[in-house]
């Protein structure tokens, strides 16, 4: 069976909605918590959301194992080759685990200094808030580098429904706890934090249980404690997992950067900020499952050496991803105030939160899809030091710098951030096509 018979619209299908349905539940499940503790008052939402971004800074580098993980898998499967899949997949689960537990005990030790460093001088309130959800989260990190892995290895063989069953569980549990946490027990912002601690233990451990003993498909992890390090294989993720690990740490880097832009105006634009970033969310979301259904169908079609499926299939995915992404963001425009209004804003905060969701909607709808969800079919192609190239320099060059000139030099205030991440779209989304369609990434080999 040649990958274009693989790959037909049936398999698409199957792979793709449960996908778009995983990475739906999970943000709406991330808006629900984010409503849970606005009900604390806006110190609690601007500490966690303070927190949330430096983990996302912190946890890149398990996350971008798990994608080049992902890529080797997938493309051992487009090769038939069942025992080595497996293989790869033990040596990923070695190093995110390995990685994961290093990043936990220096964040443990040093989380105050690291706020401080990225965030200057908070208000007392926010930075109490802050170090508390800081301090508990980093102890699920192994356990979420673990869950991460085992997702990334099941969608490489293309069943995503069991990541999608196990999301439903786990964000059920956490929304959940958040409940019985924050409005039974009444502990606030630590409740919130021992609810995603717990979510996530369970999560690692019930994947990982379920490729151990995984007897049908291409891919398991069979003698997983029998650790055997097989350094080509884990080179070959990392020739991956490097430049995705870089690129996504000058994003978080950059983000982190404009976020401080928000300190200088008060804690309304600061909760304003935090709240749209959950309601855009929405918007993005469905559009990263469709860069993770690339990553699979391309990654198996570049195994097999089929790089004519590979191109077809990425036209029609990218397809999908645009119809999907420009009706989300419509739907966000027209409802705005509604959505805004369920979380717990003063009306100053709320008018800002707004504003800045115009403007995200419109670019959102024009540049996310080329700038986020195409660089996944080149990084399966192993072309993923170009992706890293080019979203360095966007985010430099257009989303750090023109926001700070927008804010302060053009007197545009905290909108201008938003406005320099359209245009870091928008460029970014143009160099990923013209690499696309140069084809320079069908030079480029993993395994």
């Amino acid at each position: 069976m040649s990958e274009a018979e693989r790959w037909d619209n049936k398999a698409l299908f199957r792979l793709i909605w449960p996908l778009v349905i995983e990475q739906l539940m999970a943000v709406t499940m991330g808006a629900a918590d984010t409503v849970m503790v606005s009900s604390i008052g806006e110190y609690a939402v601007s500490g966690v959301n303070i927190i949330d971004n430096i983990n996302n800074l912190l946890i890149i580098a398990f996350g971008a194992l798990a994608t080049g993980g992902a890529v080797v898998v997938s493309q051992y499967i487009g090769r038939r080759d069942s025992e080595n899949a497996s293989l790869a997949s033990r040596q990923l689960m070695y190093s995110v685990t390995a990685v994961a537990i290093l990043i936990m005990g220096v964040t443990i030790c040093l989380r105050r200094p690291i706020i401080t460093l990225l965030y200057g001088n908070i208000p007392l309130d926010i930075m109490n808030a802050a170090e508390i959800y800081f301090l508990i989260t980093a102890l699920s990190y192994p356990f979420l580098a673990i869950y991460n892995a085992s997702a990334a290895v099941f969608r490489a063989a293309g069943n995503s429904k069991v990541t999608m069953r196990i999301a439903l569980l786990v964000n059920i549990l956490n929304v959940g706890g958040n409940a019985f946490f924050i409005y039974v027990l009444k502990i606030g912002v630590t409740g919130a934090a021992l609810s995603t601690l717990i979510s996530r233990i369970v999560a690692a451990a019930v994947l990982t249980g379920l490729l151990v003993f995984n007897n049908r498909g291409p891919v398991n992890l069979k003698g997983l404690l029998k650790i055997r390090i097989v350094e080509p294989m884990i080179k070959s993720i990392l020739k991956v997992g490097i430049p995705s690990g870089l690129e996504n740490s000058m994003f978080q880097i950059g983000r982190l950067l404009t976020q401080r832009i928000f300190t200088s105006f008060g804690t309304a634009a600061f909760a304003a900020n935090a709240i749209a970033g959950v309601i855009n969310s929405f918007s993005f979301m469905p559009g990263s499952a469709y860069g993770l259904a690339l990553l699979t169908v391309v990654g198996q079609c570049v195994g097999a050496g089929d790089y004519g499926s590979a191109k077809r299939y990425t036209g029609k995915i990218m397809k999908m991803a645009y119809v999907t992404i420009f009706t989300i963001s419509l739907g966000i425009y027209i409802f705005l105030r509604p959505l805004t209004g369920l979380f717990n804003l003063s009306p100053e905060a709320r008018e800002m939160a707004i504003l800045f969701l115009r403007v995200h909607c419109i670019s959102m709808a024009i540049g996310w899809g080329a700038s986020f969800a195409l660089p996944n079919a080149l990084r399966a192609a192993g072309d993923a030091k170009y992706v890293m190239l080019a979203a360095s320099i966007s985010m430099w060059t257009v989303r750090v710098s023109a926001a700070y000139l927008l804010t302060f030099a053009f007197k545009m205030g905290p909108l201008g951030v938003w406005i320099a991440m359209g245009g870091d779209f928008m460029v970014r989304g143009a160099c990923y096509i013209s690499r696309w369609l140069g084809g320079k990434w069908q030079e480029k080999k993993v395994i």
